[in-house]
């Protein structure tokens, strides 16, 4: 009887041993166990810790190929203040952020952030200025308005249906005498400047004379249209001195010109618009033009053309901003 009992716990024991060996994983689970507690189940964040470290160092890497430095404003021979032009770099934050749950291997999705230059334009103090960066691949119609009313209407008509804000610079006399045009303009979401009282030369003028002319047109632009907020004078026919620039920069504005004159006002077939303009083309450009025949009759070939060549087309304010055109993320 004891052989018995000692031949059936054998047995047990061998089976027990055999079913161990069997389930090994299970039993180094089981060991595991015992020898962690409950964070077997909480052991991947340190695995999770290599793999963002892992992350953020590919996030590093990336970023010190593709960061772009920016560009300070300056002040040239030639074309006198040039606005600077945002920098751009990876956004490591946000770009970890909508990373780290991916799969090992999944490409980068990167996100950017644009940073700003120490010099900017309002630090180069009461200087003119002709173009924006010529890093920016964008460029403006700046349209001065003293006369041509009639050509009005047909050319906000083209940039409505082209999608394409410029900037309008309002004679004084004109704005008193044409409020319900003038109100049309602002209605299809376009930037009105100052373009001085009654078209003088304001070279001319005593001191006090082209102050007046500016904060004339400067009071209208408020109290007619609801404008508070504007940044530009263009001096009428671009006749302007260095009091003309202290003056305007003394009323808030800076002195805007042009990079490339139309001479619409020459009267010329559209087609001299379009090849003086193409020739002539390059990344922050001004483009003046005028209410006329000829610009009426331009401007569509022409917007086509700017944006066939790669170009933005946004008001003066955007163009001498220093923000990019290619900011991603």
């Amino acid at each position: 009887m004891k052989v018995g009992k000692v031949a059936a716990m054998a047995g047990c024991v061998l089976a027990i041993l055999a079913l161990v060996k069997l389930n090994e994983p299970f039993s180094e689970y089981i060991q595991a166990m015992r020898s962690t507690g409950s964070q077997v189940e909480t052991s991947s964040p340190a695995y999770s810790d290599h793999t963002n470290e892992r992350l953020l160092q590919e996030i590093r890497n990336e970023a010190a190929q593709r960061n772009i430095k920016p560009i300070d404003a300056k002040l040239d021979r030639v074309w006198k203040a040039i606005p600077g032009y945002n920098g751009l770099e990876v956004d490591v934050d946000r770009t970890y952020a909508a990373n780290v749950s991916n799969d090992a291997g999944a490409p980068l999705k990167l996100f950017y952030k644009e940073t700003a230059p120490a010099v900017n334009l309002n630090d180069l103090g009461a200087q003119p200025v002709y173009r924006g960066n010529p890093n920016k691949q964008m460029v403006s119609l700046m349209i001065n308005v003293a006369w041509g009313n009639e050509f009005l209407e047909p050319m906000l008509k083209t940039l409505e249906e082209e999608n394409v804000k410029a900037t309008f610079f309002l004679d004084g006399t004109w704005l008193r005498n044409n409020p319900d045009l003038a109100k049309k303009i602002l209605a299809g979401g376009h930037e009105l400047s100052n373009h001085a009282y009654n078209h003088p030369n304001m070279s001319t003028l005593s001191r006090d004379a082209q102050y007046q002319q500016i904060a004339k047109t400067e009071a209208l632009l408020e109290s007619v249209l609801g404008v508070k907020d504007n940044r530009w004078f263009a001096p009428p026919s671009g006749d302007y001195n260095g009091t003309t620039v202290s003056i305007a920069h003394s009323q808030g504005l800076r002195t805007v010109l042009w990079t490339i004159d139309t001479i619409d006002w020459r009267k010329p077939p559209a087609s001299t618009i379009l090849s003086r303009v193409r020739n002539k083309l390059q990344p922050g450009a001004l483009i003046l033009m005028h209410p006329t025949a000829s610009t009426r009759d331009a401007l569509p070939d022409l917007i086509k053309m700017i944006k066939s060549k790669g170009y933005q087309l946004g008001t003066v304010s955007d163009t001498l901003s220093p923000k990019r055109t290619d900011a991603g993320g």
